[in-house]
């Protein structure tokens, strides 16, 4: 409960000192915690109905509260850093590891902000390759939490379509927003954590789509050797010998690119007889895969890579790291723990149910996403403070490590506790009873 209270109470600080402000920041933390206890999904009713059932905020209107999560005046940039700060050794051997991917969040009202027909590559056959849906950048810490990787929400941007920015722009109160490509919305956001972090190594873990100088030259500029990203390289992608030493005297300029080798296909043929076994901490166990890795160079990078072939009975997978540094069982690892965000994707918009909002007015929309993430990472936190390994409710075969949902239920007891009112400075008469509780024992 005190490690809760101590989170929250951090939170509520970055609000401002007026009647009004204190009122706004009582109503924040408890929203939080009402996304996060598994009673219900969390639109915008839901949780004030949770408010009022379960939290003893029976004095809260239905126009005050909605007009209350449509707020222009959260302070969101301040919240956001000094949740950061409150991350415990967010580091993994030095590095601040962050996975940068992009997820599709379906809807069904034809007014919805941040709407459009875009593209799901994982479609299948019987679902809309171009659904009606939200597009959203997100940048996410990858952490060890009692044993496990986890994805803790960071930041994140919607997409918006370069054809529909004059549709934004009409719905949108203030300054008009300018395009931004998924790269350049990246760029901002790593640019941004990079100023509250600014001591430590940041490596960007993505997939092929955002691997690239898009992403590599404006951080690897502005970071200089702070910034390495790891990320899956194409078959196709052409891969050259390091350059060779330059003689002292001879005309021209030294050469960048050494003898060119073929493309990573020909590369992994090459370096199969020459494989081993290496033993690595991938998918919650340890594995044994057979890999071997080269330091090469990219032109799509315009610098040396250290490339890393893991072989399959019937196919091969490479892996790139810009930082030379990192061995392979680090570099095969870091990449593994990238499907974490996918998994955070799942607990935003399932498990904690941000999917199911219908939300239309843009500060609403941004918000409610603002509001499930950080309650996602308040989750996380909330976890790695603990002093014991929250236990697994439901046993899954081959999975011993605990779930997100053994998490919220550990916040749910600590928030329910009959002295955690105290943190809001008035007592409380939660409606708490045997009744509540078997539901939450069936939501959990």
């Amino acid at each position: 409960m005190f490690i809760l209270q101590n989170i929250l109470e951090n939170l509520k600080r970055q609000f401002a000192d007026s009647p009004k402000a204190q009122q706004r920041s009582v109503w924040f933390v408890y929203t939080i915690i009402a996304i996060i206890i598994p009673f219900t999904s969390s639109k915008t009713s839901n949780l004030l109905r949770c408010l009022r059932t379960l939290l003893g905020f029976n004095d809260i209107g239905k126009k005050r509260f909605y007009t209350f999560m449509a707020s222009p005046k959260l302070p969101w940039t301040r919240l956001w850093h000094s949740l950061w700060k409150m991350i415990p050794g967010p580091t993994s051997d030095g590095r601040l590891l962050l996975a940068l991917d992009d997820c599709i969040n379906p809807k069904t009202g034809k007014e919805i902000f941040g709407c459009d027909r875009v593209f799901d590559h994982a479609a299948k056959q019987n679902q809309s390759k171009y659904p009606w849906a939200q597009n959203i950048v997100v940048v996410g810490l990858l952490k060890i939490i009692k044993g496990r990787w986890a994805c803790l929400p960071l930041s994140y941007r919607f997409y918006h379509l370069k054809k529909s920015m004059e549709k934004v722009n009409q719905v949108i109160r203030g300054p008009k927003v300018e395009f931004q490509t998924k790269i350049e919305q990246a760029v901002e956001m790593i640019t941004e954590i990079s100023k509250v972090f600014d001591q430590d190594r940041i490596i960007a873990v993505t997939d092929s789509w955002f691997g690239n100088d898009g992403l590599w030259k404006p951080l690897s500029t502005l970071l200089e050797t702070r910034f390495h990203i790891i990320s899956r390289l194409r078959a196709n992608n052409n891969v050259f010998n390091l350059p060779e030493p330059r003689p002292e005297t001879g005309p021209g300029r030294p050469r960048k690119y050494g003898r060119k080798i073929g493309n990573a296909s020909v590369l992994a043929n090459w370096l199969k007889p020459f494989a081993k076994q290496y033993s690595v901490n991938l998918y919650g166990r340890k594995r044994t895969v057979v890999a071997c890795d080269q330091v090469v160079m990219l032109k799509t990078l315009k610098c040396a890579v250290r490339v890393v072939f893991i072989y399959r009975r019937t196919q091969w997978v490479a892996l790139y790291s810009t930082d030379l540094t990192l061995c392979v069982t680090k570099i095969i690892e870091y990449y593994g723990a990238r499907w974490k965000i996918e998994s955070a994707f799942k607990e935003l918009k399932q498990d904690i149910g941000s999917a199911e909002s219908q939300t239309r007015h843009p500060n609403a929309v941004s918000n409610h996403l603002h509001f499930c993430m950080m309650a996602a990472s308040v989750a996380w936190i909330y976890a790695s403070r603990l002093e014991k390994t929250p236990s697994r409710r439901h046993a899954v075969s081959g999975r011993n490590h605990f779930a997100f949902s053994d998490v919220r239920r550990s916040v749910a007891k600590a928030a329910l506790d009959k002295n955690f009112s105290l943190l809001c400075g008035e007592s409380r008469k939660s409606l708490y009873n045997s009744l509540v509780t078997a539901l939450m024992r069936l939501a959990a």
